[in-house]
């Protein structure tokens, strides 16, 4: 990889393989469906020169994947050049060392194309299902970080802990075919998730999923203070942005196609969580209006939202989650096509 290369501006896609109903007709496409069109998009996403792809991890019926470390191996066979990451890897209920082996085999399978997004998830129902008790939420996820660092550290390990049974000399193979896994953590907006990433010297994933941007400059802040503070250097405190993005070619058509699906996606993720909030198309209007962190618009809008997002937090990556509340494949790629060729330029060419 050139110089170049590895300061450019990333841009990327990703999913969460949730399998929503269609607005206009109630159908959900089966499991099987949903897969192949994830497995199809990762391929489009390469072949149009996106820089990552990254797959969500749930373990519900109305999501699909629940191992992302499968689901990108199989992308890695189909695919060659693009990166490749879990978005998110539910770390406070994963074996750390199961995790790190399974993610340095799909790296050897791919070639060193691998990262590992590390977060709390948004959802709890993997605690029970992996036998953790929610009152160690937060000590789970400090251990099962720290051990996941140290074994992408060192080949033959040493450790004990509250929560897994000890290591003493352990082999952890295969060893990734890069130096080291990227790790990052997932944010979603509180300040002590900020400092614990930028404390630890791994990247930071914001989720900036509506509102106005200008209040997550404090976390960014917050993260490289913390980072400095830890004695790591500012180029390893990388901070990336991920969001909900329409794209057509103007604004108002891409708010009047997104309109019903947005809702019906907010819809659906609010009664899971026991509110049965619907939303207003002048609920939406505000959502996405020129100042907000909602990406739906014409490229030129899109690109201009990304850039005032960079003015605030200087972050070196955007990943945009396009396939939300049903919405139809063929959809989902005209929108990934316009991101590459209209929106990935425009953002470039402003950042040179």
């Amino acid at each position: 990889m050139t110089a170049i290369e590895q300061n450019r501006f990333e841009v990327g896609v990703y999913t969460l393989a949730d399998l929503g109903p269609d607005p206009h007709s109630g159908e959900i496409i089966s499991p099987k469906q949903r897969m192949d069109e994830i497995l199809e998009a990762a391929k489009l996403a390469d072949e149009l020169g996106l820089d990552i792809f990254g797959v969500g991890e749930h373990h519900r019926l109305d999501y699909v994947v629940s191992s992302p470390a499968v689901v990108l191996a199989a992308i890695a066979q189909a695919t060659n050049r693009i990166k490749l990451t879990s978005a998110t890897s539910v770390v406070s209920t994963l074996d750390p060392v199961r995790l790190f082996e399974d993610f340095a085999t799909v790296d050897v399978i791919s070639g060193g194309r691998v990262e590992i997004l590390a977060g709390r998830g948004a959802f709890v129902e993997s605690f029970l299902l992996f036998g953790y008790d929610l009152d160690d939420y937060n000590e789970l996820f400090t251990e099962h970080m720290e051990l996941l660092l140290k074994l992408n550290e060192e080949e033959v390990v040493t450790w004990n802990g509250k929560f897994r049974s000890p290591l003493q000399h352990a082999q952890i193979a295969p060893r990734p075919l890069q130096e080291k896994l990227p790790i990052w953590i997932g944010v979603g907006g509180t300040p002590e998730s900020a400092v614990r990433a930028g404390r630890l010297g791994v990247g930071m994933a914001l989720a900036i999923l509506g509102g106005n941007p200008q209040r997550f400059k404090p976390l960014v802040d917050l993260y490289r203070e913390a980072g400095m503070e830890a004695g790591h250097a500012p180029e390893q405190l990388k901070v990336g942005v991920t969001g909900h993005v329409y794209l057509a070619e103007t604004t108002e058509k891409a708010k009047n196609e997104f309109y019903p699906y947005y809702a019906n996606y907010w819809y659906y993720v609010k009664r899971r969580r026991g509110m049965g909030t619907k939303m207003s198309r002048d609920d939406f209007e505000r959502m996405a209006a020129p100042e907000t962190a909602l990406f739906v618009g014409s490229p030129e809008l899109i690109a201009e939202k990304i850039l005032q997002q960079h003015e605030l937090y200087g972050h070196t990556r955007f990943l945009a989650q396009m396939d939300i509340g049903g919405l139809p494949s063929d959809k989902v790629r005209r929108n990934m096509v316009l991101l590459a060729n209209e929106v990935v330029p425009r953002v470039r060419e402003a950042l040179k």
